[in-house]
């Protein structure tokens, strides 16, 4: 995934903790970095000072530069007018376009300067813009989207209203990115109260809310805050677009139960009513040629993770995930129990759609 983190020189950071998040994200995998020039508590005289240093640091780790382009960030630039080009040479790579800016003057952009990439204000892009683009030629391979944060509580947009972005988005091929708040590190002044796309993830963890974003359709998720921990850069760097990744708290030592553990499942098309059904899990045990043995065989509340064992006959290796509770059986172990805030990811794994467990007591398996 085409992740990233949020950079505001001038701001809240000095210029040794932007730098120091550079590397620890491009460590990570993380080769993209968003910026906003024209935020008003900014003190312009630093920002002039280390704007420079900071492009040059991402440069060497060969990562993305997207940046809000306005009027009044010009100047900051030392430019006297709008000059992709010259944009392009201070280190820019992204345009994020948003007010001030017409679907044929957008449209000639994506033809003119190959070089760029034009990103969409996701949030208000309306179906009518995307159509007048694509009845002017607009490259839409150079085009992406990227939905707003919000700085004040209570003005984050709700789900319905980026997953119906999402999907206008998508209709026209355009990839969609949100924003994540850090709730963990140092959140951005001046109201230090997080900077979501979704007013749901305001306080919520950094993991939770990106996975959630992945849920909901998102191509790709950004840290908004100031300075965010190791932690929650890491969590952004084990995000999977192609599924709907589970915390769980791992039950089980056995042996074949934990491999069987680690592989990212389907969920089947015949959807069941009572849980979500692995559709590989069986087929990889017998591949395995392993044998699940009864252990654990509690009662499954919601959310629990479990394995048919050998008592079941050819269902030996059923893996599922609770939806409803039911009592205990002895022919199905309970392996793993989700995270209660990760109860909410269940609805996403609709059938046919793929899904994987991190585990608290094992890190390593995702």
């Amino acid at each position: 995934m085409e992740n990233g983190i949020s950079i505001y020189p001038g701001l809240d950071n000095t210029l040794e903790e932007n730098l120091q998040l550079i590397e620890m994200a491009a460590g990570y995998g993380i080769h993209r970095i968003f910026t906003s020039l024209h935020i008003p508590e900014t003190d312009t005289t630093a920002l002039k000072r280390e704007f420079g240093l900071l492009l040059q640091a991402a440069h060497r780790h060969d990562m993305e530069i997207i940046s809000d382009v306005s009027p009044a960030m010009l100047p900051l630039l030392g430019l006297k007018e709008f000059n992709p080009s010259a944009l392009r040479m201070l280190g820019i790579t992204t345009l994020r376009l948003d007010d001030g800016f017409s679907w044929q003057e957008i449209a000639g952009l994506t033809r003119r300067y190959p070089e760029l990439r034009i990103q969409l204000n996701a949030s208000t892009t309306t179906s009518s813009v995307l159509q007048h683009l694509r009845d002017a030629n607009a490259d839409f391979s150079r085009i992406e989207a990227l939905h707003n944060f919000y700085p004040r509580r209570g003005t984050g947009i709700s789900e319905e209203a980026l997953v119906h972005a999402n999907i206008r988005l998508h209709r026209f091929g355009v990839r969609v990115s949100a924003f994540v708040p850090s709730r963990d590190g140092r959140r951005r002044s001046p109201l230090g109260d997080g900077l979501p796309t979704l007013e749901d993830h305001r306080d919520v963890s950094t993991s939770f809310a990106s996975r959630h974003l992945v849920a909901l359709g998102c191509d790709a998720v950004f840290l908004a805050d100031a300075l965010p921990t190791e932690d929650e850069i890491a969590a952004l760097a084990a995000l999977k677009n192609d599924r709907v990744i589970l915390k769980a708290r791992l039950l089980t030592s056995d042996a074949a139960e934990r491999q069987l553990l680690t592989h990212p499942f389907t969920a089947r098309l015949d959807e069941a009513r009572d849980a979500i059904r692995a559709q590989e899990s069986r087929p990889l045990l017998k591949q395995a040629g392993s044998a699940i043995h009864p252990d654990h065989t509690d009662k499954r509340p919601i959310g629990a993770v479990t394995i048919d064992n050998e008592k079941y006959g050819r269902y030996m290796g059923e893996l599922q995930i609770i939806r409803r509770a039911q009592p205990a059986d002895p022919r199905t172990n309970v392996a793993a129990q989700l995270l209660p805030e990760d109860l909410q990811l269940m609805p996403y794994i609709t059938p046919g759609r793929k899904f994987s467990f991190q585990f608290l007591e094992q890190t390593d398996i995702i």
